[in-house]
């Protein structure tokens, strides 16, 4: 104990693991690009989507609505999805545009039509 020694570990990097990677690479990912300003974001107008944190609630109000159409089981629910992956990437303007085509081919009845874009409108939210 007294006057022994101790053993040293060598001082550089532990040569372990499977994540360490080299220094030397010139992999770093984090490195900005080459030039002086940051270019300006980018502003796009802010459109009415469908807000992602009531998806479900809008869905069982959705599945009620379908439910009591006479759409194809199988069909209400790609029509359900689309709807929803249109109302909650792209606008709720292009949603209702696609509900509409299936009012105008006869799959959907005006009054469950004017249902759909009720809840496309309360579902919503700018951003």
């Amino acid at each position: 104990m007294v006057g022994e020694v101790k053993k040293s570990r060598p001082v550089g990097k532990p040569s372990g693991g499977s994540y360490g990677g080299s220094d030397k690479s010139g992999s770093g990912g984090n490195k900005k690009s080459s030039g002086g300003k940051p270019r300006p974001k980018e502003s796009t107008k802010r459109q009415s989507m469908l807000n992602t944190h009531k998806i479900n609630p809008f869905k069982y109000d959705m599945n009620e609505v379908l439910g009591s159409s006479s759409m194809d089981p199988a069909k209400a629910s790609a029509f359900l999805a689309t709807v929803i992956a249109k109302a909650s990437r792209v606008s709720t303007k292009d949603a209702k545009e696609f509900v509409k085509t299936f009012l105008d081919s006869g799959d959907l009845t005006k009054d469950e039509f004017d249902k759909i874009n009720r809840l496309l409108d309360r579902y919503s939210k700018f951003r």
